[in-house]
């Protein structure tokens, strides 16, 4: 009789975070005694996902055998549309990123933020993460590491799209090493991490 929804999108979108809630909010329409229901807010900014970035990249950086010039995080592009009709995506996708170098005691300029997987004719968010990383090694960055912040668990825009596609792009365009930080998954750093946003959000149920 009790019903936490919790949608697995660090970074609030109406596409993705709310499609969820209606989801759930359109099966509720169907019962005639509903539960108590509540939802977790975007985690985006959350000190224990924030720690569980940054404790999964440097345990991945501390296992090459070469260091980064230059770390990408790559975010699910978004239509440029619905930033601008108040979508507050973008700007979450950028904390992230803030809050996760800050956490790395790294300087600004160490990660940069892009975004990937764009469809249609239509203007999506900027930079693009391939073309933006194609274009590294004419700049002098040769080696980058990239890290997918806004997924939950690999999926084909991580294992494909990035870790094959975008490091083709790279090395044609005369890069020497490149590699992306897997996504947290169900690692013990995932798990812990959601089992605190959870316990919070239980809070005056348990």
């Amino acid at each position: 009789d009790r019903v936490l929804i919790f949608p697995l999108y660090p970074q609030y979108s109406a596409a993705t975070t709310a499609t969820v809630q209606d989801k759930a909010f359109d099966a509720l329409k169907l019962m005639r005694w509903q539960p108590a229901l509540r939802t977790v807010p975007a985690y985006f900014d959350h000190p224990a996902y924030i720690d569980a970035l940054a404790r999964s990249l440097e345990d991945h950086l501390s296992g090459l055998t070469w260091r980064p010039d230059l770390v990408v995080a790559s975010y699910h592009g978004l239509p440029e549309d619905y930033h601008r009709k108040g979508d507050p995506y973008y700007c979450h996708c950028h904390k992230t990123t803030r809050l996760l170098h800050e956490r790395l005691g790294w300087p600004e300029e160490a990660i940069m933020t892009t975004f990937q997987s764009r469809f249609g004719r239509a203007e999506w968010l900027k930079p693009y993460t391939a073309d933006t990383i194609e274009a590294l090694p004419g700049k002098g960055v040769k080696n980058v590491v990239v890290i997918t912040p806004g997924f939950a668990a690999d999926c084909v825009e991580t294992l494909e799209e990035i870790a094959i596609g975008v490091r083709e792009g790279f090395i044609a365009a005369g890069g020497q090493n490149f590699d992306v930080t897997p996504c947290l998954n169900d690692s013990d750093l995932s798990i812990d991490m959601l089992s605190t946003i959870i316990e919070e959000e239980l809070q005056g149920w348990r």
